[in-house]
């Protein structure tokens, strides 16, 4: 009984928009639950879901500390995905023009180097200078680094893309060998409806288990982040940098600090991708990617770790949702209607909810400082009075 009380205690402090989006989650996860029980929606590729939405997690993760706490407006997320995931194919797959073979924790480790050192060269000469010439700078690499990876053929294979990327956990103990050691169940919920777990299910099942590794720390850091006092400096040069210049700040290192973290988070996204999908080529690096990255965090709430996680689901679901209605018999093809959907959602948060679904307000106190329920009491009487009365005596 208590633990139920405890439960209806924990949805009544939550907010409106919060009891809403746990309404619409749990609705869409029996939606979910539904299509695998009768077989409308296999198993392995609902992981494959999973996956991509962890993928778009972490995206919107690096655009959030980079926009979300300081400001930066970054439109190469989709140059520093491509850097993670080439940087990691070009270490590990069999078609590599310059290495390959290597251990998958190399091409991690490989992939987070250049994207830090790229980061840190294009935040050096742009930084310094206000927030429209990095967004200009930003533009401009997206489209560099998508050039030099469709025609660098000696370089990155060029339009080909690179194929024979092994899975993340190639060579490991136990956990290489695990797809394969874990035998082929069927499971008969409904008759007539066969759930099929096969060795691409227990695949999908590890790469699951990376992204969620990868998108828990990623969220556990930047929530960590977020509440100390190198995030309230973050917040402050967001607000007014001058101020925070005036107050003794160097807002250049807090800046470069902010845009490398993003930075690394986005090259992670791609290290995943590449994993995950077995296959990058060039068409990875559409600036679409930066595009879906910047409507998650809108959506979600500039600022706000949980909105962006929101904000990446729901364009995982939008994007790959559409693609059911091909099942449908519609009067028009039904391809392009992600878009319009992503278009009708981006007006209707900015015409109702212009701060975000699940704004960083929350996230921004420690659960020490609350404990105990209600807030503060107020004092029967200001400082003043208290001096003078004790003046008195």
């Amino acid at each position: 009984m208590s633990l139920l009380d405890g439960a209806r205690g924990s949805l009544t402090e939550l907010s409106r928009p919060e009891r809403w989006v746990l309404g619409v989650s749990a609705a869409f996860a029996l939606f979910l639950l539904a299509a695998l029980l009768t077989g409308a929606l296999g198993p392995t590729y609902f992981l494959f879901l999973v996956g991509l939405a962890g993928m778009y997690a972490l995206l919107s993760f690096g655009l959030n500390a980079q926009w979300g706490f300081t400001g930066l407006i970054n439109f190469s997320v989709a140059a520093f995905f491509g850097i993670g995931a080439y940087g990691s194919a070009l270490m590990t797959a069999d078609s590599s023009p310059i290495a390959g073979g290597f251990n998958p924790l190399v091409g991690l480790v490989v992939a987070l180097v250049v994207a830090f050192v790229l980061a840190l060269l294009i935040g050096i000469p742009t930084l310094r200078l206000r927030a429209d010439y990095l967004a200009i700078a930003s533009l401009g690499l997206a489209e560099v680094v998508r050039l030099i990876v469709l025609n660098e053929r000696w370089l990155t294979n060029g339009s080909a893309g690179l194929r024979g990327i092994p899975s993340f956990f190639q060579g490991w103990p136990v956990l290489s060998t695990f797809p394969e050691a874990m035998p082929g169940l069927r499971l008969v919920v409904i008759p007539g409806s066969p759930i099929l777990l096969e060795t691409s299910f227990w695949q999908s099942l590890l790469n699951v288990m990376l992204v969620l590794t990868f998108a828990g720390v990623t969220y556990l850091v930047l929530r960590r982040a977020h509440r100390s006092p190198w995030g309230r400096v973050l917040r402050t040069i967001r607000s007014d940098e001058d101020l925070a210049r005036a107050l003794g700040k160097n807002t250049y290192s807090f800046k470069m600090q902010s845009f490398i973290l993003g930075s690394l988070i986005m090259a992670l996204a791609g290290v995943f991708y590449t994993h995950l999908n077995l296959y990058v080529g060039p068409g990875d690096l559409d600036p679409i990617t930066t595009f879906y990255a910047w409507v998650a965090v809108i959506l979600g709430g500039s600022g706000s770790n949980r909105g962006a996680l929101f904000g990446g689901i729901v364009i995982v679901t939008i994007r790959e949702g559409t693609r059911f209605l091909n099942d449908v018999a519609l009067p028009i093809d039904p391809a392009p209607l992600r878009l319009l959907l992503i278009g009708v959602v981006i007006v209707a948060v900015m015409r109702y909810r212009p701060q975000g679904i699940l704004p960083p307000q929350r996230e921004l106190i420690w659960p020490s400082a609350v404990d105990g329920g209600g807030t503060p009491e107020t004092p029967d009487s200001g400082v003043r009075e208290q001096k003078g009365g004790g003046s008195n005596e």
